[in-house]
């Protein structure tokens, strides 16, 4: 990353609540077509999330402790703030001398600009304002949470938004962080037929990261306008829809634990 860091602008995707399972079977299937073009190998990474519900992990992913690979350790990390002895830091890894990444980066040069989704990125209260106020830049709207039938394409129109105004300042990379609830529940009006009473399920958890899909390409170009980009695309942790008697996250569950994982870097122009 200490190649990749100031010469490339960076995405960061968190797909909310997103399964491994679902993931791994639409992109074997051919039902996820801009994320297959994106992942190496056109595969999901298997890995392990730092945390159990949204808070937990994101604190944990903007301090550099991405998902980790379910082999075996030690994993080098991507990045890691200073921290004496730490096992996962190596010459590879990208080092700042701050609490969290968004302001490592800002100190790199780096505009730092949040896309918030899920609650704990609303700013309506103390607790949904940490998340978002370690960014230089933050939105979030009612349009962007998970009730929102059209949350994604919101999400994705106000980050073409931001980065153009970016742009027009003349500032330098861009560090764009989005945290799409799609994935949520409830999720089940993304399931065609579909109506009220029906409930969640894995197939409406599929459904909606195919509506994700349909629009993620559009947060790949806008990385690479400017200059070459580095994504990570992520879950933050899975949910459970009955498994063992459990629904929901927070809980220490397979399903949960266990999330998918890309990272790749995207060639300037290379998505237009």
């Amino acid at each position: 990353m200490n190649a990749v860091v100031g010469s490339h602008d960076l995405l960061l995707v968190t797909l909310d609540t997103l399964r491994y399972d679902v993931a791994d079977e639409l992109v074997r299937a051919g039902r996820l077509p801009n994320l297959a073009r994106a992942l190496p190998g056109g595969r999901w990474e298997r890995r392990h999330s730092p945390g159990s519900f949204t808070y937990a992990a994101h604190a944990a992913i903007l301090a550099g402790f991405l998902p980790t690979p379910v082999a075996p350790g030690p994993h080098p990390r991507l990045f890691a703030a200073t921290f004496p002895g730490s096992e996962t830091t190596a010459d590879g890894t990208w080092v700042f001398d701050a609490p969290d990444l968004p302001t490592g980066l800002a100190a790199a040069g780096y505009h730092t600009i949040c896309v918030g989704g899920v609650g704990f990125f609303n700013k309506l209260t103390p607790l949904g304002s940490v998340l978002p106020g370690r960014f230089a830049e933050s939105h979030w709207a009612p349009e962007f949470g998970v009730t929102s039938p059209t949350s994604f394409e919101e999400q994705v129109a106000c980050a073409e938004r931001a980065v153009a105004r970016a742009a027009a300042r003349g500032d330098g990379p861009v560090f764009l962080f989005v945290n799409v609830a799609a994935l949520h529940q409830p999720n089940w009006f993304h399931l065609p037929g579909a109506s009220p009473g029906h409930g969640d399920g894995p197939a409406s958890h599929a459904a909606a990261l195919e509506y994700v899909d349909r629009h993620i390409g559009r947060l790949f170009a806008l990385v690479s306008e400017r200059r070459p980009g580095f994504a990570v695309v992520c879950s933050d942790h899975g949910t459970a829809y009955g498994e063992d008697g459990y629904t929901g996250h927070r809980i220490g569950h397979e399903v949960v634990w266990t999330v998918p994982y890309g990272e790749f870097e995207l060639e300037q122009g290379g998505w237009r």
